[in-house]
Parts: structure tokens; C-alpha cells; sequence
């Protein structure tokens, strides 16, 4: 009779009918995923073919927003040029929860023999280029629509809302304008209704279905700079005639390098200077007046940030005065750092590990990300979603914005059902 009465009691508490409602809309997510795959792998090809750079994702972002409006989802559209947001009520009221994917592509030319492969051209900075989802930023546009179909018919079950997060831009906006995450917040994209919490995900080379995660500093910050150095022009048979500005910006170049490897406590995070471009002279017998260097800084930590470029400063002011020369260095501070929350990641890895065929600890990855900008107003969570086929050599893989880049679509399943878990748990989860 007593465990009779504890049964009852168990059945009849909240907790245990909060577990089988959760239970319940996983098992319907599941399925609907399932049903909607052929559907989903349908919009990755029509994206994929149909490729459009930054602050140019216009027939992308009418797919979008005609995908929602057909759902009932009310949507705002032009968000930080062609950005949709999606708002979808639940039945209920609860924790609003965001959801993100971007959705531009880029300026390569695809080598992949697919028959839905680009063949897009387009002007960019002057020149004419292909397009190309090289970065499968299409995968992520299919997903979420996936996500927003199957939520939307669950819509009376949900204890809150979903906000659909649809981005252009993040591979950085056209020189001269604004884009990407940090436009649309300043347009509003997380007012009314305001998110407790973001997810987002990225496709990258791992075995396809994997899920790999990182609590706090996940993608590192991007920053760029550029260096001028000025000598004295003279003949290149009488170098002391003058103040040669290539030996002190290759100088100079050396000398960042001890900024990471000899000043900074290589134990408490990793940084990252790169001098990617050098430019002086036009004729092999004249040492020029002057020359530009550019880079990138790449690091986890935003004190790190700024006291690295004090010793960048330091470093090329030092060693262009001490060969009689000038230097000036421009900082340009691109994305910040992308922060997982530690609490949130860890409360929703059960969530992962529900959904994928294997889930692994990240290490931290240098790239950029600007759904940063989304994490630092609101905790988030980013994760990456592996989409190479079996019998992949990861030493050789085509990797993201490579012309040869390639995804399994198999991944797609995995990616629908994580971004509608990920937001269904976290609603049904709270205390």
C-alpha cells in the first residue's frame, strides 16, 4: 500500500508531469524532424544555388520571411538591411528563448561538382567574383526554418516564446556600411520581446551528427590593424642614403612575433598576431619611403585585447625609431570574443547528447563569430554541428570558405532537432 501511495503521489506531482510533457514533445519533435528532412535538404540546395553576399541577402531573406508568414509566425523584415525576426508565441507563458542563423554567403568561386552547385558571379570591391556558400551558412538558413515549421505546430504546448533570429552579414559588411549582429541589436532585434537566451550553431569538418561544445571563451575575439612606416627613398645600390622602411617593417613583423610567444603568459590564454599583408616599392633598385602592413589579432580574453595592443604599439614605435624611421599603428577591434555561459552550456549539454550520434569538448577555436555580439547582451550558447562524411581525412578536408567546401546532408536532421531541443528544454526545464 505505501509504495502504492508513493506511485500516486509521483504520478500526480508536477515534476513528473512536467517529465512526460517534455518527453511528449520530444518524441513529436523527432518525428516531425523526420517527416520535414526531405523538405529541409529542399531549401539548403535552393539556398546553396541561389547564393548573395553581405547586405545583399535579399531573395534569401524573402524565402525566410515567406516561410514564416506562412506558418502564422509574425515577423519583422529589412532588420539591418535584408535581417527577418520571427516571433512565435506559445500557448503559455514562459522564458522567450532566441535562435539564430545567418545567412550570407561568400566571394568564392565553388569547385564542387553538385548539380544544385553555384554558379553566381557578382561585382565585389571592384571586381567580379563567384558566390558561394562556402562557409554553410545555406545549412544554417535550412535548419532554423526546419526548427520554426516544427515549433509552430507545437505552438499551444510551448511555455513561452521563440524568437527566429535570421542574420545577414556575419562574414562582415561591405566596406562603408554597417551589418551583421551588432546592427540588428541596434535595430531592435532583441526588444519586445527580450530574450533570457540565444543558441546558435555552425557547420565545420568533424564526423557528420557530432555536436562539439565549450563552456566560456568558445571563438576568439577579431581585430585588425594596419602599420605604416615611413623612411627615406634613395637609390637601392646606396641603401645609406636613405631610411629603408622594408628592413624595419620586416623588423618590425619579427618583432610581433614575441608579443604571444615572449610577453605573454602563454598558459593563460592563446593569442594570435598575423601580418598578412606587405606592401612598398615599385621598382627592384628603389628603396621606397614607405610601407603598409596588415594584420589580425586573434585572442579569448578582452583584457588580454587591449594589452596587446599597448605591446604592439610599443613594439613598432620602438623599433622604427631606433632605425631612424616612423611607424603608426591602427587598431580596428572587430568581433569579441564568443562566450558560451558556463552555467547554461552545462545545463544543456543533456540536451546535445539527446539529439546527436556523438558530443565532444571543444578546443578553443581561433575563428571569429559575431553571434558574440548576441551572447553578450543575453547568456548563449554556440555550438559546432559536424557535417563530413564517413572516411573523411580530417588532415586534408576542404575546411570552411575553401572553394571546395562540402557538406553531408545528413548533418541537416541533427541540426533541426538540436536547435528545436536546445529551445523546447530550456522552456520546459524552468524551475
Amino acid at each position: 500500500m505505501r509504495a502504492y501511495l508513493l506511485l500516486l503521489l509521483l504520478l500526480c506531482s508536477p515534476h513528473f508531469a512536467a517529465a512526460q510533457s517534455l518527453a511528449s514533445l520530444h518524441a513529436i519533435i523527432d518525428e516531425a524532424a523526420a517527416a520535414i528532412e526531405e523538405n529541409v535538404i529542399e531549401w539548403r540546395r535552393d539556398i546553396h544555388a541561389h547564393p548573395e553576399l553581405s547586405n545583399r541577402e535579399f531573395r534569401t531573406a524573402g524565402v525566410v520571411a515567406a516561410h514564416l508568414e506562412a506558418l502564422g509566425i509574425e515577423i519583422r523584415t529589412e532588420v539591418a538591411h535584408t535581417g527577418v525576426v520571427g516571433v512565435l508565441r506559445g500557448g503559455r507563458p514562459g522564458p522567450v528563448v532566441a535562435l539564430r542563423a545567418d545567412m550570407d554567403a561568400l566571394p568564392v568561386t565553388e569547385l564542387v561538382d553538385l548539380p544544385f552547385a553555384s554558379k553566381v558571379t557578382t561585382e565585389y570591391n571592384g571586381q567580379w567574383v563567384g558566390v558561394m556558400h562556402a562557409c554553410g551558412h545555406d545549412l544554417h538558413v535550412a535548419i532554423l526554418m526546419g526548427v520554426a515549421s516544427i515549433l509552430s505546430d507545437v505552438r499551444a504546448e510551448l511555455p513561452g516564446t521563440i524568437k527566429f533570429i535570421f542574420q545577414p552579414a556575419e562574414e562582415g559588411a561591405p566596406a562603408g556600411e554597417e551589418g551583421g549582429a551588432e546592427l540588428m541589436l541596434k535595430e531592435g532585434a532583441f526588444d519586445d520581446p527580450t530574450p533570457e537566451v540565444v543558441f546558435g550553431l555552425h557547420v565545420w569538418p568533424a564526423p557528420v551528427g557530432q555536436i562539439a561544445y565549450l563552456p566560456g571563451p568558445f571563438m576568439a575575439s577579431a581585430d585588425a590593424f594596419s602599420i605604416t612606416v615611413t623612411g627615406r627613398q634613395t637609390h637601392g645600390a646606396v641603401p645609406w642614403g636613405g631610411i629603408d622602411p622594408i628592413v624595419v617593417g620586416s623588423q618590425i613583423v619579427l618583432g610581433l612575433q614575441t608579443i604571444a610567444s615572449r610577453q605573454l603568459d602563454v598558459t593563460a590564454t592563446p593569442s594570435i598576431i598575423t601580418v598578412g599583408t606587405f606592401h612598398g616599392g615599385v621598382r627592384s633598385n628603389i628603396i621606397p619611403d614607405r610601407v603598409e602592413l596588415t594584420g589580425t589579432v586573434r585572442t579569448f580574453l578582452p583584457d588580454i585585447r587591449r594589452d596587446i595592443e599597448q605591446r604592439m604599439r610599443r613594439t613598432v614605435e620602438s623599433i622604427a625609431e631606433g632605425s631612424g624611421a616612423t611607424a603608426e599603428l591602427t587598431m580596428d577591434y572587430g568581433y569579441p570574443v564568443t562566450v558560451n555561459d558556463p552555467e547554461l552550456t552545462m545545463r544543456m549539454v543533456p540536451s546535445l547528447e539527446r539529439v546527436a550520434t556523438s558530443v565532444v569538448e571543444a578546443s578553443r577555436i581561433t575563428g571569429a563569430e559575431d553571434f558574440s555580439y548576441f551572447a553578450n547582451e543575453v547568456p548563449g550558447l554556440f555550438v559546432f554541428l559536424g557535417i563530413s562524411p564517413p572516411g573523411t581525412d580530417f588532415e586534408t578536408v576542404p575546411r570552411n570558405h575553401s572553394p571546395y567546401f562540402f557538406a553531408d546532408e545528413d548533418a541537416l536532421l541533427t541540426g533541426v532537432r538540436t536547435m528545436a531541443s536546445l529551445a523546447v528544454d530550456y522552456m520546459m526545464q524552468q524551475p
